[in-house]
């Protein structure tokens, strides 16, 4: 297969996590920049992108790269590309823009150029002067930074965030991408008990077991590559083949997810359901003190409330306050919280271990985690012999 460019797209913070799950898929060839991942591959990498990357926002076809200072630039250097070897002639490719710090800053008129340029390379190759764009969907985006230019495809279609499972979600929904940076972040494994007392629509504690039974996020839905002729059905099929053989169903996983929310309990329920992992939570309707597990050591990850709106502050703040004091008692356990209240520790009444800068949606926030100590030597030595055992099965 030829040699590609793809961009796996990435929310602020989160570009070494994509980076590692690039790394883990089998490509090394790769450039991180802000917001982006740009590696090496080919084809097949379509599917299997999209398919497998948790924290990723999409995966898009690099079409070029080049300055752009002026319309006819922008024109000529679109219309140079190979649009043809992807965009068949009954090809739908409509054209979306964003300018930045670029003298090129009208992106309605960018856009329009690049629409001009790649129908003028398209009228030349299969000789037809319009086109009806019935057919399969390219959309195409001209990114301008610095008078740079970048011109891609997307190969996913609705954001990767959209796994499929998440019919129903409560007020502020957490992304399921950043619910599983969250857990990758925080180094859980599935042999640990995990608690997320604050759980919503239960999309931390769906992530982590999809994680801990190695379910492929993009499993279960459709990405706009698979009606490309250029990706043929095969590839696809590969590799939902191999994703259904790796799952882990022998494991046995324990989280618990709990929030005082009756409604938000009942609908995370159902996602974890469609998701495929509703026999690795316990859900509870309850409020955080009730929190308890016998186990010595553990993690709870956590998305609480903000307290964006008017006059929430202090009721968060109070709130922030009973963490520290009840998750105190889980002494020997990580914590990990994420929120924007730029005060937190203080009222929380612990400096964190270490933070992440991060982003939930357009809202700043901060990724505090708390370790807790090493287990025993003997433990390890217990988990490894069990993961030991279970590759020989």
């Amino acid at each position: 297969m030829a040699k590609i460019e793809l961009i796996a797209t990435a929310t602020f913070g989160l570009e070494e996590m994509v980076k590692l799950e690039v790394k883990q898929l089998g490509y090394e060839e790769m450039q991180v920049e802000n917001g982006k991942v740009t590696f090496v591959a080919d084809e097949a990498a379509i599917p299997k992108a999209n398919i497998w990357l948790r924290t990723a926002d999409r995966v898009l076809l690099k079409m070029g790269e080049f300055e752009a200072r002026s319309f006819e630039e922008l024109f000529q250097r679109t219309k140079a590309l190979p649009w043809e070897e992807w965009i068949p002639e009954n090809g739908k490719f409509p054209v979306v823009g964003k300018s930045v710090k670029s003298q090129l800053f009208s992106v309605s008129d960018c856009q329009a150029i690049v629409k001009k340029a790649i129908v003028e390379r398209l009228k030349e190759v299969y000789h037809v002067d319009w086109f009806q764009e019935s057919g399969p969907e390219f959309e195409v985006e001209v990114a301008l930074l610095k008078d740079v230019a970048t011109l891609t495809i997307d190969t996913s279609g609705a954001g990767l965030h959209k796994r499929g499972y998440r019919a129903q979600a409560n007020e502020a929904p957490l992304k399921e991408t950043l619910a599983a940076a969250m857990v990758m972040i925080s180094r859980w494994r599935e042999d640990r008990v995990l608690i997320d007392p604050f759980c919503g629509s239960g999309t931390i504690a769906i992530e982590a077991a999809m994680i801990g039974k190695n379910i492929a996020p993009g499993l279960e839905r459709k990405f706009a590559a698979e009606e490309w002729p250029r990706v043929p059905e095969h590839l696809w099929k590969e590799v939902r083949v191999e994703a259904l053989k790796t799952i882990r169903q022998d494991v046995d996983i324990r989280i618990l997810a709990s929030d005082i929310d009756p409604r938000a309990v009942k609908i995370a329920e159902e996602n974890a359901y469609r998701a495929g992992v509703d026999d690795c939570i316990t859900f509870q309707v309850q409020d955080i003190a009730k929190i308890a597990s016998d186990a010595k050591y553990g993690y709870i990850i956590c998305n609480p409330p903000y307290g964006e709106r008017l006059g929430e502050k202090e009721e968060i703040e109070k709130l922030y306050k009973r963490m520290g004091q009840i998750f105190s008692k889980f002494d020997t356990w990580s914590v990990y919280v994420l929120t924007s209240h730029e005060a937190f520790e203080n009222l929380y009444g612990k400096k964190a271990s270490k933070k992440r800068k991060l982003y939930n949606g357009r809202i700043k926030v901060d990724y505090y985690q708390f370790f807790g100590p090493k287990p025993p030597k003997e433990m390890l030595e217990k988990r490894m012999v069990l993961n030991e055992t279970d590759e020989r099965m």
